[in-house]
Order: C-alpha cells, then structure tokens, then sequence
C-alpha cells in the first residue's frame, strides 16, 4: 500500500504524536509498504533542533520525509505547525506519490495554518480516501493559554468547535483511540468517527529496559548522584500550561509542606526523588518554584530537559511511578509507556487516562484539581514498596495488546476497509 501521511509534526519533535507516528511507519517500513511523510520544516528553530535533518528524506526503507513551509503554533516558537506556503507544495508531493489513502494526523491543528481541510482535495480530485485522526483536544486548551474569564473561555471553545467541525465531517473517517474520546466527539457533534486501538507501545524495548535496569543509572545516564534508596517519581512531556503544571507545582509543594509538617512524616521526604523530563515554556517557572523544596524538606528535584525517545524506556524503567495531572489526554501515551516499562502511575480521573488506568490494580486516580487527594495518591504509593511493585506487574500484563505490531495492523485493516469502501463495484 502506498500511504501518504500529513502530519502536524515530527521527529526530533517529542510527544505522543511523533513518537507514534514514527512507530507506526517503523512497522509499515518492515511490511514492506510506501510511505511519504509531510510535515512541518524545523530549518528556522534549528537552535532547539539542531538534528532536525536527520529526519528528512528516506529515514527507513520505503519512508521518506518532506518537511514544508511553517509557522508558529499558538505563539509558540518551537511548536511548528504548517503554513499557507505549505498548500501549493504539498498538492504537488501528493500527485507525485500517488498514495492509496491520505492519513492526516491532528487535521484540526493543520487547518488553523493552511486553512484547508489537508488531503482532501487531493484525495477527492483522485477518488482515494483521505482519513483524520484526532488526537488532541486543542480547544479544551483555550483556557490554559488565554486566562480570560470563565464565559468568554466557554463561548470561544463553542465558536471553536462550530468553526472545526466542517473540517472532521470533510474526511472520510476521524480515528480516535479511547471510548473516552468517542464520546468527546460524539457530544460535540462530529459524526464520522471510528474507534479503535490505533495507538501504542513499543513493548519489547521497554520490556528491556526494565531487565537492565541499574541502580547507578541516573548516576551514569545524567551525572545524578544519591538517588540510591530513594523511591523516583517521574513526570514526563512539554512543561506547557495544557499538561496540568499550575496544579502539579502548586500540589507537590501543598504535599511536602504537609509531610514536613508532622514529626512523624517528615523524614519520609529524604527517600523521595522528583525527575521531570521535557522541555517548555514553564521550566524556568517549574524550576524555580520546585528547587527549593531540596533545601526545605530533604525532597530530591531533577529537571532533565529534553530527552530523545530512545532514553524514555531507560528513564522509565530505572524510575518506580510515572505521575501525570494533565486531564485533557485524548489517551495518554506516556501512561501507557510507564505500564509497558513495569511502573504503575498516579493520574486523575478524567481525560482518555481512565481508559487504561483501573484504580488500585495497575495505578491510582485521584479527583481532578483536588491537591489533597493527588496527595493522598501519592503517599500511598511512594512509600509502599510492595503495592508499588504490585501494581507495576499487573500494569506491565494489561499493555501486552497495545504493542505498536498489532496497532498497525489493525490500522492497516481500516485504511483497507476505506479503500474498499471507495472502490467501484465490479458486477459478476
């Protein structure tokens, strides 16, 4: 099968969209199928991405990358998105690969640059089809980046969606990859949508990761001494306001000051190391308000910036829970990562989280922006070992089915199904 894919992003970009975007061709490239990739060009942050041309052109046998004309997204310099300069080219990459099918990746985030439903046209004009996949919920995000006031944010997130929705209803088929985000797309309104698993995990290199787990890693991988003995909670994706930092800063600090305060709990902070790994707008914020808690309490606080996604099933592996308070997941990518590396995780109760989370038998959930109870969570875990190692076995065991091998295939079989669906019946 010959795949084009329009994506808005990719590698050395890091998060759950080209991190499964690269899996995916990964295992398309070892099935022998053809795969063109246009995405956005990083040549003017090439300051942040200083490797971006080692995914440009053919990166695996039958794959190959075109980057396009860009722009910022939502004024953020290093999050690019394509551009109207993007259009012309882009029709012209596509009538040159004749794909089968156009699969296009967050086509709702594309279409606030090029202001056109991308693919579609083309896929018309040649009679193949030309699926969405929806994999963020960007208009849940006007309130984290724009502190109006609550109607204004409610009308604008209304505006939003009337002025989205023509672009999900021009595709022949919008994926989703959680019941909860089903329903999302159901209550607003958007018809076309099919669900499935059509994310996962690379299961075999976490798996690996966690065999050779080591006690010195952090010593040797990042220079971070003393983190022997200590239990490392490890927080993981873009330091932006949509992944829940307000309430995660305010939260571990509410924590600690909580457990410093009782003569009893107190020394508990020594065995306790924070390790967050990403890179955004509120790191300095995030760094500044969390460092002292070192001196303060005897907690351990490690930023580590950016990491490739080859050091993510080490950094997992080598940590004992995977804490996130983001609850706007559409599935929550790292989630499942921390499961396949054998650690359990604390999330709230809200967002495509709760579709792979059972609370208290392969992680913990606590109630959405309440801090006592993500300190609740917290305690429970952190300084019991045994429900720790518990509840990471049985996290481990439920990840067997999202291997990124049997997600493809079952992504192949709806693109062929479409294909089909578009194909001219032949009379006996």
């Amino acid at each position: 099968m010959k795949i084009a894919i329009i994506s808005s992003g990719f590698l050395p970009v890091v998060d759950g969209v080209t991190v499964s975007i690269f899996q995916r061709v990964r295992v398309l490239s070892k099935l022998g199928h053809q795969v063109l990739i246009l995405c956005p060009d990083y040549q003017s942050v090439a300051s942040v991405y200083p490797n971006w041309r080692d995914y440009q052109g053919e990166i695996l046998p039958g794959v190959r990358v075109v980057n396009l004309p860009s722009e910022p997204f939502m004024g953020v310099e290093f999050e690019r998105n394509l551009s109207r300069q993007a259009n012309r080219l882009l029709d012209q990459e596509l009538t040159a690969f004749a794909p089968d099918i156009v699969h296009v990746d967050e086509p709702d985030r594309i279409f606030l640059g090029t202001l056109k439903a991308p693919g579609v046209a083309y896929a018309k004009a040649h009679n193949i089809p030309c699926v969405g996949f929806y994999h963020t919920n960007f208009i849940d995000y006007i309130e984290d980046f724009w502190p109006l006031p609550r109607i204004l944010v409610a009308f604008l997130q209304w505006f939003s969606m009337l002025f989205i929705r023509p672009v999900f209803h021009a595709y022949d088929a919008i994926l989703v990859s959680s019941p909860v985000t089903l329903e999302k797309m159901r209550q607003l309104k958007v018809r076309n949508v099919v669900c499935d698993r059509y994310l996962g995990v690379d299961v075999q290199a976490f798996r690996a990761a966690r065999l050779d787990s080591d006690p010195n890693f952090f010593a040797k991988a990042y220079g971070i001494k003393g983190l022997q003995g200590r239990t490392k909670l490890v927080l993981l994706g873009r330091l932006t306001p949509d992944k829940g930092w307000g309430f995660t800063v305010r939260s571990l600090i509410a924590w600690a000051d909580r457990l410093k305060a009782n003569p009893q709990t107190a020394p508990l902070l020594n065995k306790i190391a924070l390790i967050i790994a990403g890179e955004g707008d509120l790191r300095d914020h995030i760094q500044t308000q969390l460092q002292p808690l070192a001196g303060s309490t005897g907690l351990s606080v490690h930023l580590l910036g950016r990491i490739p996604p080859a050091a993510v099933p080490p950094l997992l592996a080598n940590s004992d829970i995977h804490v996130t308070t983001s609850e706007k997941e559409t599935l929550g990518l790292t989630v499942l990562e921390a499961f396949a590396a054998g650690i359990p995780a604390i999330a709230p109760a809200k967002g495509g989280v709760v579709t792979h989370i059972r609370h208290g038998e392969n992680g913990l959930l606590f109630e959405p922006q309440k801090a006592e109870s993500f300190g609740e969570a917290l305690t429970r875990l952190a300084f019991d070992p045994q429900l720790q190692q518990r509840l990471g076995q049985q996290a481990q065991q439920d990840i067997t089915d999202y291997d990124w091998e049997t997600v493809v295939l079952r992504l192949l079989s709806t693109w062929e199904r479409q294909i089909r669906m578009r194909s001219p019946a032949v009379d006996n």
